[in-house]
């Protein structure tokens, strides 16, 4: 049985998901960033590359190249959660030792809840529509009030 090329794409983006988020726990962020850049250029519309790539050039602390892929991930695809998160954490206060890496690292608010705002020069940004409260734990775990 023949697989399509939406479910290809689905398990090279799990794949790819699991093996940058483990680059990324051992500090191994230019493997990371190769294996991104390779599936980028086989899958130019997807946004878990681009996600990844933010969170790799946060860690680098490359802020405002991690800001533009975020928001590149979220033109791609306005409904994906881990950007949504990635972005509304990056934009708040908050520590970033937490990234969504995919659905499964989404744990704050419910979908429903994100929405993308446009400010005066047409840029969109993800906010909450409903204000969580959040207490923030040592070593970067946030949880809701």
């Amino acid at each position: 049985m023949e697989t399509s090329n939406n479910d290809q794409c689905g398990i090279e983006m799990n794949e790819l998901c699991s093996s940058v988020k483990a680059f990324v726990m051992d500090g191994d962020y230019e493997s990371g960033i190769d294996m991104i850049y390779k599936s980028m250029a086989y899958f130019p519309h997807s946004p878990q590359p681009h996600n990844l790539l933010a969170i790799i050039l946060d860690k680098k602390g490359k802020h405002h190249e991690a800001k533009k892929h975020f928001h590149a991930a979220l033109a791609l695809d306005p409904d994906y959660l881990p950007a949504k998160y990635n972005i509304n954490v990056y934009g708040s206060c908050l520590s970033q030792e937490d990234y969504a890496f995919d659905e499964s690292d989404v744990t704050l608010g419910e979908s429903g809840n994100i929405e993308i705002v446009y400010d005066s020069r047409n840029i969109g940004h993800a906010v909450y529509k409903r204000k969580i409260e959040l207490i923030k734990h040592g070593a970067g775990r946030v949880t809701r009030k």
